[in-house]
């Protein structure tokens, strides 16, 4: 994982989070630097998947760390600090998306025509799996497949994915964290899982039991 300029002790054995946010609250800048060892691998990850680029994202994650040490008082540990830091995080890569967009003046991902259940898109490709999901699942071909998939992914799935089957963020944290209604997130990542499903299936399912759809079947 590269330096990003941020000096981190990872010595927190023995210090729970709730101790260490506490602590940090209080002003005890090795508690600053427990958190930062803890969080900084999986908001890199999260900031990775998201821009796609590294620099993009050791500036997101550097700004994000940033803006937890400047407000770490605001932080009311009605959740846990990571998912608060993801949302930060988040929200600090929306910024650098929109300014590569040059949309700084609207929401980048507003809701449009497809966020609703009505056409959906069928799957083209239905087999069982050639083995069991949990064999298949400790397989690395599969984990790299799975990050192939997300960078195809169109970028409005991709996030609500991220964000809430990756990272585990509830449906309201992620609707708040990309400015969208709960419904749109619910349809997004609807949309999201399907488009993942048919792919991992193309390359995992069993060619010999595949079964051809019947769009026009009502």
């Amino acid at each position: 994982m590269p330096n990003l300029g941020l000096e981190v002790n990872p010595n927190s054995e023995g210090s729970t989070e709730v101790e260490r946010v506490r602590r940090a609250k209080a002003g005890d800048f090795a508690a600053f630097q427990e958190l930062l060892a803890s969080l900084q691998p999986r908001v890199y990850g999260l900031m990775m998947r998201m821009l796609q680029q590294r620099q993009d994202a050791e500036d997101a994650t550097q700004q994000t760390f940033l803006s937890l040490i400047e407000h770490i008082q605001d932080f009311r540990e009605e959740s846990s600090i990571a998912t608060w830091v993801l949302r930060i995080a988040t929200n600090h890569a929306l910024k650098i998306l929109r300014k590569k967009r040059g949309l700084k003046m609207q929401p980048m991902h507003a809701p449009d025509a497809t966020d609703h259940y009505g056409e959906m898109p069928h799957p083209e490709f239905i087999a069982p799996w050639s083995q069991s999901p949990s064999q298949i699942l400790e397989q690395s071909e599969v984990h790299a497949e799975l990050e192939r998939a997300l960078v195809d992914l169109d970028e409005k799935y991709r996030l609500v994915f991220l964000l809430r089957d990756v990272e585990g963020l509830s449906v309201r944290e992620t609707a708040q964290s990309l400015g969208l209604t709960e419904s749109n997130v619910k349809v997004r990542l609807l949309r999201a899982r399907l488009i993942l499903r048919e792919r991992m299936t193309r390359q995992f399912g069993d060619p010999d039991q595949v079964i051809t759809p019947d769009h026009d079947h009502r």
